[in-house]
């Protein structure tokens, strides 16, 4: 019996997840928010209570250490040497990693040279990363990446159609992310629909503030939305998702906002998507409060944010040539009711219907009408049990 901590990391956030391994029994979670800022959070949950405190934290070293001594605070743990493992959840692993890893060698630089394709997260994750370093030096630490579920692409679904020598030279392709979680629900699915899960073709679509879509065939990723970084594919809370092009090099020339390609990657990475097009809000919820308030920007914003997974959808249909079935997942597949019906709706000629019975808030399994042909599954997903896991193999 051990014990395993799964850490996610944010520019100025800490999720984590301690579990007993073998058993996979969750003894505590928390998050810690705000870090480098003033008022941070840190909210730890366990045997039913949950915690809070607000305090200054300066750094994810810092962040780490109350962590630590909150397990400890609360005696779910009695000394930082009942944790023999951690595993962290990096974003972007390039061609460097097709699976997980032990932190060691020059890892860790890769980790922060690779925050070249994933701008928002790998600088966070690898400090995370150091900060575990820092204060528990010896236990078993171990990278997971969102990429490695889609080194299984094909090439014909990975490469861009550019001059060979930008894939060679530049390793310029398609590389996907939160592999971790379309890994989880497609394993989860095939418990479901009670068939192995090498028999299944299935769309799995994570849909929260960030989102991807999945083609699985045979339990592997063969087409994904997300491409040399997370911000293409679908429309998400602050990304634009695929545009064309030619509106970078347009804008330039026509306005003073696209000077330099930081300007680019804020613009596209931070200001678009759900906020750029409702101009309020990058969190669902409030986009659907203000359409039934009668905004008209906030509906258009739903309206192409449905659209673009629909046609995500579409295109894997093909790919796949049909599937078994669509998951939802992630803070607005599990959650939003309105969404996944409205989806569902626009591509009911496939065979895909809801019930609306059965696809309520707060539901897990199938959410399909009886004579629907391509099951609709809503399942939570669990990044941080794949990334224990993963811990446990390292361990042995």
């Amino acid at each position: 019996m051990t014990k395993t901590i799964a850490i996610n990391a944010g520019s100025s956030s800490l999720k984590w997840q301690l579990y007993q391994m073998p058993e996979e029994i969750v003894l505590a979670k928390g998050l810690i928010e705000r870090i480098g800022l003033k008022d941070s959070i840190s909210t730890v949950k366990f045997d039913g209570r949950s915690e809070q405190q607000i305090l200054d934290i300066d750094d994810h070293t810092q962040a780490v250490k109350i962590l630590l001594d909150d397990l400890i605070r609360f005696d779910i743990i009695k000394g930082y040497d009942e944790i023999t493992g951690v595993g962290h959840r990096v974003v972007a692993g390039g061609e460097y990693f097709k699976e997980s890893t032990l932190v060691e060698g020059d890892v860790l630089e890769k980790v922060e040279e690779l925050g070249l394709l994933a701008p928002l997260h790998n600088p966070a994750n690898a400090a995370g990363i150091r900060a575990f370093k820092d204060l528990l030096p010896d236990i078993t630490s171990v990278v997971v990446f969102d990429t490695s579920f889609h080194t299984t692409m094909p090439e014909k679904a990975y490469r861009y159609p550019l001059p060979n020598k930008y894939y060679t030279e530049n390793k310029v392709r398609k590389y996907g992310a939160h592999g971790t979680s379309h890994q989880f629900v497609a394993g989860e699915a095939a418990k479901i629909l009670g068939r192995p899960l090498e028999d299944l073709k299935l769309i799995t679509c994570h849909i929260g503030n960030g989102g991807s879509i999945t083609a699985v065939k045979g339990g592997q990723s063969v087409d994904t939305s997300m491409g040399f970084t997370p911000l293409g594919g679908i429309m998400m809370g602050t990304r634009t998702g695929d545009i064309d092009p030619a509106i970078i090099p347009y804008l330039m020339q026509h306005t003073d906002d696209f000077n330099t390609p930081e300007d680019i990657s804020r613009i596209l990475n931070r200001e678009s998507g759900l906020l750029g097009v409702s101009e309020r809000s990058s969190d669902m919820r409030d986009i659907h409060e203000a359409m039934r308030a009668g905004d008209e920007k906030a509906q258009l914003a739903n309206e192409i944010f449905v659209d673009r997974i629909q046609k995500y959808i579409g295109q894997y249909l093909a790919v796949l040539n049909g599937a078994d079935a669509i998951i939802f997942t992630a803070g607005i597949g599990e959650n939003s009711v309105t969404i996944r019906q409205m989806v569902i709706e626009g591509i009911s000629w496939f065979g895909c219907d809801v019930d609306p019975e059965k696809n309520v808030f707060g539901v897990t399994g199938d959410i399909s009408t009886d004579a629907a042909k391509i099951r609709v599954l809503v399942i939570p997903t669990d990044e941080e049990l794949v990334i224990a896991r993963d811990v446990e193999r390292f361990k042995k």
